[in-house]
């Protein structure tokens, strides 16, 4: 007999750590710095601003530099308490995570969830049917992929008009994150596209919508259009580093994504389309560089 509700509290669980886990890189998306005007350092932590604006030009060793004149020059400046790094030469906090971090950290946890659901799901004897995977053209054959082909593209389209609305109406949506994660190597984009996005896809699309709706409208004849709407306020808040502009869009993605779920009953068809939607934003505004539609 499928065990539902050890099976629907695990999922409670594995929600509210994503949660927190987006609550983290919501923070430090918007603790970045930013340079004001004229490019001047910030201090920070671990880079205390100079009581003086240095010079921008170098200064040989017999240009009679007095006690109190700020140099600036390449290496490292000699001082009588010894050599001192130039300012410049301070890592920002922009700095502290490289890309291949960032997404191994990504892999790591999104990985890390989706082993406990689908080992959870085979612990506790959930039908494959209740999770959108069922053997038909629909649910796992070629018509799926087609589907989720043609969803994901239309999925795609809508997202880039409702950014573009959004930004036209004078609120922001914060790329800031999908910046952070672009690659600038042929292989880091391999990665990318060929394990970090299905993964995510893959995770995503298991919680939100399979153990999120399919699970509890089998289990407990719960309305799949009530699980829906709070499934997606939890997709919502899942995505909170892209500002609010970028958890209200994401919400409707994620309503929109529900009710694919639901007509098709196909896990595999949302899977797909949800690769789709990350996987063009990447290539189109960070790979070529385009503006939104």
């Amino acid at each position: 007999m499928p065990g539902w509700v050890p099976f629907t509290g695990l999922t409670a669980v594995v929600v509210l750590l994503l949660l927190g886990l987006a609550r983290l890189s919501q923070q430090a998306v918007s603790d970045q710095p930013a340079l004001p005007d004229g490019d001047e350092p910030i201090a920070t932590p671990d880079t205390p601003a100079p009581a003086e604006t240095p010079s921008t030009e170098s200064t040989a060793p017999d240009a009679g530099v007095t006690d109190g004149d700020a140099v600036t020059i390449t290496g490292e400046i000699e001082t009588e308490s010894g050599p001192v790094q130039p300012v410049e030469d301070s890592p920002s906090a922009t700095q502290q995570f490289s890309t291949g971090a960032l997404l191994a950290n990504v892999a790591l946890t999104q990985g890390l969830f989706g082993a406990i659901l689908v080992a959870g799901a085979w612990y506790y004897e959930i039908p494959l049917w209740a999770l959108g995977l069922t053997e038909t053209a629909v649910g796992t054959g070629t018509l799926a992929v087609s589907i989720g082909i043609v969803f994901g593209v239309l999925l795609w389209t809508a997202n880039e008009i409702s950014a573009t609305v959004a930004d036209a109406a004078g609120a922001t949506y914060d790329e800031s994150l999908r910046e952070m994660l672009a690659p600038d190597t042929v292989p880091g984009w391999l990665l990318l596209l060929g394990v970090i996005l299905p993964t995510i896809a893959v995770v995503e699309e298991l919680l939100f919508r399979a153990a999120l709706i399919g699970v509890p409208a089998a289990g407990f004849d719960i309305s799949p259009l009530a699980l829906a709407i709070f499934s997606s306020a939890l997709f919502a808040l899942g995505h909170g580093a892209q500002g609010k502009v970028g958890i209200a869009v994401t919400g409707g993605l994620g309503l929109v994504l529900a009710g694919g779920y639901i007509l098709s009953g196909s896990l595999l068809v949302v899977v797909i389309a949800h690769y789709l939607v990350n996987a063009l934003e990447f290539l189109v505004h960070e790979g070529i560089g385009a503006d939104r539609l």
